[in-house]
């Protein structure tokens, strides 16, 4: 795959980091779309990016042939944005706190924390073929 593909609510971008504003464009306009204020527009599109850039590096490990895909759907009151990698999943009870003090200086685990923070409900499916990670915000 050398471009992203879009079908519908969905796209797949390689693991390159090129193509994190394609993905940026595709979610911040089906977004709007939806008529969410441009704040929550604010908080899913940092969700997002962090874990697609997450997907890429850690899951897919920048590999050339693995693909992350991003999906959107709204429910009557809230958005659901699914971000999934083709690695070999990882336990997310080993990604250290960024908040203890050992860690305050270390740049591993923020991501994570900044995503639980901004939305309303996250989970986190690891899998040997991969992970997948559903973000949820109302709008």
């Amino acid at each position: 795959m050398g471009k992203p593909i879009i079908k519908g609510d969905t796209i797949k971008i390689p693991s390159d980091p090129e193509f994190l504003s394609d993905v940026d464009i595709f979610l911040e306009g089906t977004l709007r779309g939806f008529g969410a204020e441009e704040s929550v527009v604010a908080d899913i599109a940092i969700s997002v990016s962090e874990l697609v850039n997450n997907a890429m590096l850690h899951g897919n490990q920048s590999a050339n042939d693995k693909v992350v895909t991003v999906s959107i759907s709204r429910g009557n009151e809230s958005v659901t944005v699914t971000i999934s990698d083709e690695g070999c999943g990882f336990d997310p009870a080993s990604v250290p706190d960024p908040l203890a003090d050992e860690n305050l200086l270390e740049e591993v685990g923020r991501g994570l924390f900044i995503v639980k923070s901004l939305m309303d409900k996250v989970d986190i499916n690891p899998t040997e073929k991969g992970t997948t990670i559903a973000i949820t915000k109302a709008i």
